[in-house]
Formats: C-alpha cells, sequence, structure tokens
C-alpha cells in the first residue's frame, strides 16, 4: 500500500463498513478484481476528514457506514469488461432496473477513470447510533436511477431529509456531492487529484 495510504478503520475508531466490490454483494454479482479483503482504504488526508465527519453525525445522533472508499484501476477495468458481456439479469433488478448495463458510463453512474482511485472519495451512509440501523435513503448503494439523484421527487420526506443530513456533515467536513448518487463524496483538497492507483487491497 501506498505510504499515504491506510485502512480507514485504523485511523477512524468507530467508524463501520461494508466493502461491497469485496463480496458477492455488487451490481457485477461477484467479487470485483483488487479487492482481496473486506476492508475499506483512502489517503491519510481522507481518513482525518472523515474522523470530523465521524464526531459531526455523532452530535447529530448518526453514525458513518462507508461501502466504498479507495478503488484500484483493475476494479474499474473489470466493470467496463463486465458491462459489455451479456445481460444475465441477476442484479438489474436491484442495481439498474430501467437502463441497460452497456449505458452505466454514457447515464454516469460509473467511469472509466473514477475518483475512487485517486484515493478520496467515500461511498457512505447514515445509521442510527441508538439502534444501529441504516438510516432510510429512498434506495440502496449502487442503484443506478433517479431516485438516486440529489434532488429526487419519488420519495418520502424522511428520507429526503436523511440525505440532507449526510449531505450536510459531509460538505461541512471538507466533502463534494455528485449530483447522480446520494452516498458518494470526494475530498475537495483531494492529495492526489490527477493520479490514478492500482495496488490491490490486501
Amino acid at each position: 500500500m501506498n505510504e499515504n495510504f491506510a485502512f480507514v478503520d485504523e485511523l477512524v475508531p468507530g467508524i463501520r463498513w461494508d466493502a461491497k466490490y469485496a463480496t458477492w454483494d455488487n451490481f457485477t454479482g461477484k467479487p470485483v478484481d483488487g479487492y482481496l479483503a473486506n476492508r475499506i482504504v483512502g489517503t491519510k488526508v481522507l481518513c482525518a476528514a472523515l474522523e470530523k465527519a465521524r464526531d459531526k453525525a455523532g452530535s447529530l445522533g448518526f453514525g458513518l457506514l462507508l461501502w466504498d472508499g479507495y478503488r484500484p484501476q483493475r476494479a474499474v477495468d473489470c466493470f467496463v469488461r463486465w458491462s459489455r458481456q451479456a445481460e444475465d439479469g441477476r442484479t438489474k433488478p436491484r442495481h439498474y432496473p430501467h437502463i441497460d448495463r452497456s449505458d452505466m458510463f454514457e447515464l454516469g453512474y460509473v467511469a472509466t477513470m473514477s475518483g475512487h482511485s485517486r484515493g478520496s472519495t467515500v461511498d457512505v451512509t447514515l445509521y442510527h447510533l441508538d439502534t444501529g440501523e441504516l438510516a432510510s435513503m429512498g434506495g440502496g448503494h449502487d442503484l443506478m436511477d433517479a431516485r438516486s439523484h440529489h434532488g429526487a421527487t419519488v420519495i418520502e420526506q424522511a428520507e429526503a431529509r436523511n440525505r440532507e443530513q449526510l449531505r450536510f456533515l459531509m460538505e461541512d467536513c471538507g466533502f463534494t456531492s455528485y449530483a447522480y448518487e446520494w452516498w458518494h463524496y470526494t475530498l475537495k483538497e483531494e492529495p492526489y487529484p490527477d493520479t490514478y492507483f492500482d495496488f490491490p487491497i490486501t
């Protein structure tokens, strides 16, 4: 691992994670190239910002759960290959019900050069500290659909409030949001804005 990267859980105690691309629970339906361990990695600068976000979330009664952080370029290349394969229908109802898998890149849901590969982007949600239950957000991780966009009008008012809580605290801690994915945040002052890394997560 690059010396300026770290396992997020080692530098940000109390944060929860479920590295989806290290599991079978993602839009490809199997573990993705480069994810050899169910851990979240990021730059140390990212970890410092997440520590602030963790504390701010705690003051609101929430904890943070991460689904992804640093993403090896080989994983992105795996997504590209997968998008060109014939549709088998296994993950379509849950992750891309209204689009073709081949359109994910053109529509902005997946990128051939991902900000995740620069090490300072995370996929994150909130959970309630008192119960441990995930906050309802009106759609799950990697739902490639208009209901995942910020400002979506098809979700419940409480779900919209939870999204706004997440956005408020992440932006207050130095992150920018992504219009098409309520869970996706990138550091404004990322240390490697032009570098796409490819070391595996082990």
